[in-house]
């Protein structure tokens, strides 16, 4: 009896035994056959599928799914030509009538900013639409010893200005309609003590003559660029600028610092201010921008006031260190500076050179006119001012206030009768 039981003990534990290693083997299998799972998940999600998203991105883009822009078909065959339509030449036509302030009505500006140094200039000036929304600025900014199409690449290298500017988190191209050059991109901006703001833009680049060229950008929508709860999407921007030439950077020299206490400065300062400036060409950018961020108006408009002229010093330092091989780089790959479409004839007649801005209706701060070129008369009468400026120093003040009253009462008379070219400066 004790040996039956022995041998059924026996038994049992042999079969448990048995039991349990093909339960430890087929566990074993399972884990295995899970991991194996995992990793070549893991090897798709991270090699594979970011590939073949890059490939459907470039050359089936069409087929992507249905555009949010209501200004773009939803029919893979038509997307591209709805694309080539976000922004066409009516925009043009309507940021260069913005330009020339020839659009604005009876709109009350405000002066916001006017700063100066030996490198460039920058005045700009705001209103407030009377057809409501956020308000718009108007900004002139001169660059001294730039061309214009160093200029352009430096404004349209957006991979350059997450370099030098620290507001800008990240941009990336969305995509480019080689058809007339209209591209899509994604920008993300750092707001201080704010959720950043999402910017999905499209814009369009055109060339003129005389080496002048327009920028137009606006607000869109784009199936590779859907909300995220992280940023704040910006709804509403318009925005556009002109880059042109002109042989004229003009402002005070050490000689006009001399006379700053002299009640001849309006004169002297009228004289100076007539020469050109030799062997300093400059180049001028003009911009007309309206954003609605989601910010209060008043705190905005007081943000940009403190803050815009370092901004834009930042930017001139940033401007001189732009190189020939960032100019490389940006024009390798395709993109709206590739694709720069002419300005249609009807609207190229519009365009000048800043130093043949005669007929430009332009006008800004105080509005003054100067001459184009020194003239015989003006330096013969710059040196009567002079004479009599040393005949004060002399200690001869009767004569020498006679002939600057003379001197001023015959500029009075004879610049209203002269008429030449002249230019405006702010």
């Amino acid at each position: 009896m004790e040996k039956m039981w022995t041998s059924k003990l026996l038994l049992s534990q042999s079969s448990s035994s048995l039991f349990w290693r093909e339960i430890g083997s087929g566990w074993v299998t399972y884990t295995l056959a899970v991991v194996t799972l995992i990793f070549v998940w893991q090897f798709a999600r991270f090699q594979i599928l970011p590939r073949l998203s890059i490939l459907f991105r470039n050359s089936s883009f069409g087929s992507a799914g249905q555009l949010n822009n209501p200004t773009v078909s939803v029919l893979p065959s038509s997307q591209q030509h709805r694309i080539s339509d976000v922004i066409t030449d009516l925009d043009l036509k309507v940021l260069m009538d913005s330009l020339d302030e020839t659009v604005h009505g009876n709109d009350k500006w405000e002066n916001v900013v006017d700063r100066r140094n030996n490198s460039l200039s920058y005045y700009v000036k705001c209103c407030k639409p009377k057809d409501g929304g956020p308000p718009k600025y108007l900004s002139t900014t001169t660059f001294n010893l730039c061309s214009s199409e160093t200029l352009r690449d430096f404004y349209m290298d957006n991979f350059y200005r997450k370099e030098w500017d620290k507001t800008l988190i990240d941009h990336e191209q969305l995509q480019v309609d080689e058809s007339n050059g209209t591209e899509i991109g994604r920008t993300i901006k750092k707001f201080p003590l704010l959720t950043p703001r999402e910017y999905i833009l499209a814009w369009r680049l055109w060339e003129g003559r005389d080496r002048t060229f327009y920028c137009y950008s606006k607000e869109c929508d784009h199936p590779l660029a859907p909300r995220q709860k992280k940023y704040v999407r910006v709804g509403l921007l318009r925005s556009g600028w002109r880059i042109r030439e002109g042989k004229f950077l003009l402002y005070p020299t050490r000689f006009s610092l001399m006379f700053s206490f002299s009640f001849f400065l309006p004169l002297f300062c009228y004289f100076l201010y007539s020469v050109e400036v030799s062997g300093r060409n400059s180049c001028e950018i003009k911009m007309v921008h309206q954003e609605d961020a989601g910010l209060n108006v008043e705190m905005a408009k007081m943000i940009f006031a403190k803050g815009i002229w370092s901004y834009v010093c930042k930017m001139d330092n940033a401007l001189r260190k732009y190189s020939a091989i960032r100019r490389i780089q940006l024009t390798s790959v395709v993109s709206a500076i590739t694709l720069v479409q002419k300005v249609p004839l009807a609207l190229d007649c519009c365009t000048s050179k800043i130093g043949d801005m005669g007929d430009d209706p332009e006008e800004y701060g105080s509005e003054k006119k100067v001459r184009r070129k020194p003239s015989k008369k003006l330096i013969a009468n710059g040196l009567i001012l002079v004479g009599g400026v040393i005949c004060v120093a002399r200690g001869h003040p009767n004569f020498s206030a006679k002939v600057a009253m003379a001197f001023v009462l015959s500029r009075l008379t004879k610049h209203r009768q002269i008429k030449e070219p002249s230019i405006t400066i702010h």
